[in-house]
């Protein structure tokens, strides 16, 4: 379903990924594993669209996306793949509920249809009291998950998450992990993690390794 074919990128001397090959199946949980400078968030990022390989192709459910213009992009971007970053990016004028409708508002929902896909994401996640809060009212936890149904709320095909446990303690990464997985079984969902955590990746249906621009077994 998301398919990496021959992937490099370059940046001006420095080669940071060197001919990637990867495919992740519909519903599969694939984490990432490197040391830093291995390449992995620069993977990530190419297969979320939100950069551009020097050379390779990324294919997501048959759409080759470096091909996409600029809006076409954004548009498939914005149906299609959902993002969680290890800092929330919530916007902190907006409550919990504002932040997790604003995607289904860019893809031209409605506010009633895309305040209800919120509020039953955030229902599923317990966030039912916590609605009208805004991120600096809420714990590291609690703005994981708003992020979380943010990133599911236009039901996109794959979920790719850098870093996600890295600014939460032990409990909230084992919860946020045990969540990922509860999300796979609820709504058959994709996602690819780049994490250090041992425990993500032993939740994981997969682990890639990358070693200095390359994937090893």
């Amino acid at each position: 379903m998301v398919v990496g074919q021959k992937i490099e990128k370059q940046f001006g001397d420095l080669k940071v990924l060197k001919g990637i090959d990867i495919s992740i199946d519909r519903g599969e949980i694939v984490t990432i594993l490197g040391a830093s400078g291995a390449g992995k968030t620069t993977l990530l990022q190419i297969l979320g669209s939100l950069d551009k390989p020097s050379s390779g192709e990324v294919i997501i459910n048959g759409t080759y996306i470096n091909r996409l213009t600029g809006n076409q992009l954004a548009k498939f971007r914005n149906q299609h793949i959902g993002f969680v970053f290890q800092f929330h990016q919530l916007l902190p004028e907006f409550t919990a509920l504002e932040n997790c409708m604003l995607p289904g508002l860019i893809a031209g929902k409605s506010a009633k249809q895309a305040r209800q896909q919120a509020l039953k994401l955030l229902s599923y996640l317990g966030l039912n009291d916590r609605l009208e809060h805004k991120p600096a009212q809420l714990s590291g936890g609690e703005k994981q998950r708003v992020a979380v149904a943010r990133a599911l709320v236009n039901d996109p095909m794959v979920v790719f998450a850098d870093e996600p446990s890295g600014n939460l303690d032990s409990k909230n990464q084992e919860e946020l992990m045990d969540l990922f997985v509860d999300l796979r079984k609820q709504f058959n969902q994709t996602f690819v993690i780049v994490t250090h955590d041992q425990y993500l990746a032993q939740k994981a249906d997969r682990t890639v390794h990358i070693v200095d621009g390359v994937i090893v077994d």
